[in-house]
């Protein structure tokens, strides 16, 4: 996720979270059945069900409902500081379908990217997969395991986002570890990722307030002194003209907050914790340009199956992770990967440290990836537990470009990994995406995971 100098901003409504629990919207989190295979193919349905993220909810004062935090502000009196705020300020309940958009039915997930709401519209939205308990994330270890879904993204335009992938947040949304978050995992808390993002308003129990700074384009967003980060595992970033599966890794396990340079911001995007460019695999940028969107070899016309494979050296669950595979299916047929078409860079067609390597070479980009450790790195923070994420979302600092597009834009787009995708450099301006594609949706389907080679046909 984003391979130049973008911070994660994600767009969502103007109301904000805190670390109390509040009382006046009943908190139901919507259904979602799984399936766990075993090796010959024979799948387990789990039931389960998804949590949104604490970013997107009502925040109010706990004795009323006056907002903590509105459009990019927060209340002064009820926020003077850090620890007073978490007091101060309940996280309440969710109506999914009505505010977000967000419907499952059996093992479907439908998030719509902008829902007119009674009060107020909302924009994008990202929900986690709790456990059996309904009360704690769903902690996956991939590690020689596949991962496999459906997915239906047909009405994603350019500059859009509709993303799977794995962040490793802490279980329980951090309410062990840090007592003064009262609302846990139950309602969304705890999320971070390798952009160290610094949209989070409460991180480690406390409130991001200070040197809090609103956007600039964003009505709705802003940013404060901290960040939050943690390895992640991007299994799918995509819209109808273009995808990416990309590890990024962390020098740090688990949810770390961060300021000044650890957080790696800016001209200092290299000398953080995190690897925020990745090893990122998108058949357009390596070379192959008829290989995935609308009426091509996988057709984003249509619904078709992802398929994940992390295989490890010794293909054990407690080996070095050491290649991540993809394969996709389509009305009926197993369509393998495509494979890289870049002067001086073999034909790869999964992602080991050999083509991290060689194509941060090819590219001439920095490579942090293998700076922070690589793909071992991305296998230990598997066998420590990583969360599932699915969102739709628009980029407020990147216009998606370094998804669909040319970037970085001011690049000669003829050179290796400069174009990304068709999209006009122009596209993913997000008060167009949002006023032109409001009914935009990405639905998540047939999730199972399981040992290499159990579950798809």
């Amino acid at each position: 996720m984003f391979p130049a100098a973008a911070l994660f901003s994600l767009s969502f409504l103007a109301i904000a979270y805190g670390q109390q629990v509040g009382t006046l919207t009943a908190e139901n989190h919507p259904k979602l059945s799984v399936q766990q295979c075993s090796a010959g193919g024979s799948c387990q349905t789990l039931q389960r069900s998804v949590v949104l993220d604490s970013n997107w909810r009502w925040l109010h004062d706990v004795s009323s409902s006056t907002n903590c935090y509105t459009g990019n502000t927060w209340d002064a009196s009820l926020c003077p500081d850090p620890d007073t705020c978490a007091q101060n300020c309940a996280l309440d309940g969710a109506d999914y379908t009505g505010t977000y958009g967000i419907t499952t039915s059996g093992n479907q997930l439908s998030l719509k990217f902008v829902t007119q709401g009674p009060y107020s519209k909302n924009i994008g939205s990202r929900v986690y997969l709790l456990s059996e308990d309904d009360t704690t994330y769903e902690m996956f270890n991939l590690k020689n395991q596949e991962f496999t879904f459906d997915v239906d993204m047909s009405t994603l335009p350019c500059g859009l986002n509709g993303a799977l992938y794995f962040v490793e947040m802490d279980k329980d949304g951090g309410m062990s570890r840090f007592p003064s978050n009262k609302a846990g995992s139950k309602y969304g808390t705890g999320y971070c990722d390798t952009q160290c993002p610094h949209d989070i308003k409460f991180i480690n129990g406390e409130a991001n307030i200070l040197g809090w700074a609103p956007s600039p384009s964003d009505p709705n967003a802003g940013t404060g002194q901290y960040g939050t980060c943690c390895n992640e595992m991007d299994v799918w970033e995509a819209n109808s003209m273009g995808a990416a599966v990309t590890p990024h890794v962390c020098s740090v396990q688990g949810q770390t907050r961060c300021e000044g340079t650890d957080c790696g911001d800016g001209d200092e995007r290299y000398d953080g914790i995190c690897d925020k460019d990745g090893c990122d695999f998108n058949s357009w940028r390596m070379g192959d340009q008829t290989f995935l969107g609308p009426g091509l070899t996988v057709d984003t016309t249509q619904k078709f199956t992802v398929v994940t494979q992390f295989v490890t050296a010794d293909n054990t669950t407690s080996g070095a992770l050491s290649e991540i595979r993809r394969l996709y299916v389509q009305n009926g047929q197993v369509i393998a990967n495509s494979k890289t078409n870049i002067p001086g860079l073999d034909a790869y067609d999964s992602i080991t440290d050999d083509f991290c390597n060689a194509q941060k070479q090819a590219f001439g980009d920095t490579n942090s990836f293998e700076k922070l450790g690589g793909l071992a790195q991305m296998g230990a923070a598997f066998e420590q537990g990583m969360a599932l994420v699915m969102s739709i979302w628009d980029d407020h600092e990147a216009e998606m470009l370094w998804l669909d597009s040319d970037y970085p834009t001011d690049a000669d787009p003829s050179q290796p990994g400069i174009s990304r995708g068709p999209c006009p450099t122009s596209s993913g301006q997000p008060t167009d995406v949002e006023s032109q594609s409001p009914g935009a949706t990405v639905v998540f389907s047939n999730i199972k995971f399981g040992p290499i080679g159990s579950t798809y046909a």
